[in-house]
């Protein structure tokens, strides 16, 4: 906290109204968010008429605190949408201003920042991917963020886990994974039964899994 207002001591303090998105997944914003006072849900936001309603909450963050501060560390769009749950209080730090003050911290803390953020998205990612995209969406972009340049120069996975274990990764059953890797197939977006999957179309298999999927693989 000390840190934070020290930062924060030359932005003036903003007003969010309850029920507005104050975070979209995907979306690139110009400002790190401070939460001085109010709560926040964060999750995936509905559709239609309940656009501004988390449907899926993951998280619930009170202030004073930090709002999605591991997509401020590592400098990416937020993982979750925030909905305000009741008037919030709000400060606002540019993100190079934001990484200005991280490099204040000793080298070892930037470090230990970084790991404990990536591994927090990951985790995120995996959970928001369960929760608003089907099967074959997850499964697309499982391949892809273990896709690797192949000594053809195209992109493969080698599928070191059994079938069983990537199914429990993507919150799907067995079969449901078997049937999606068919599915795959027939549309020609991947090749190979074996341990080898060849990603023959990965900018089809991007479209599939939503264009913030990553990709591992320097052939895409």
């Amino acid at each position: 906290m000390i840190a934070a207002n020290i930062i924060l001591s030359n932005n003036s303090t903003e007003t969010i109204a309850k029920g507005t998105v104050m975070l979209r997944r995907a979306a690139a914003t110009d400002s790190v968010i401070f939460v001085e006072s109010g709560r926040v849900a964060m999750g995936v936001l509905g559709t239609g008429t309940d656009a501004a309603v988390i449907e899926h909450q993951l998280g619930l963050v009170e202030g004073p605190c930090w709002l999605e501060a591991t997509s401020a560390v590592l400098n990416v769009p937020s993982a979750v949408d925030a909905v305000a749950l009741t008037d919030v209080e709000i400060r606002r730090l540019s993100p190079k201003e934001f990484r200005a003050s991280l490099n204040t911290c000793a080298k070892d803390v930037q470090s230990m920042l970084l790991d404990i953020a990536r591994a927090h998205r990951q985790q995120t990612e995996l959970t928001v991917s369960r929760l608003a995209k089907d099967a074959e969406a997850r499964c697309a972009e499982w391949l892809l963020s273990h896709a690797e340049t192949s000594d053809k120069g195209g992109c493969s996975v080698h599928l070191q886990l059994r079938k069983r274990a990537i199914a429990a990764q993507l919150g799907i059953a067995p079969e449901t994974l078997s049937r999606v890797l068919r599915h795959l197939r027939e549309l020609c977006l991947i090749s190979g039964s074996g341990r080898i999957v060849d990603l023959v179309d990965p900018a089809g298999l991007r479209t599939l899994a939503g264009p913030s999927a990553p990709c591992q693989c320097g052939a895409v």
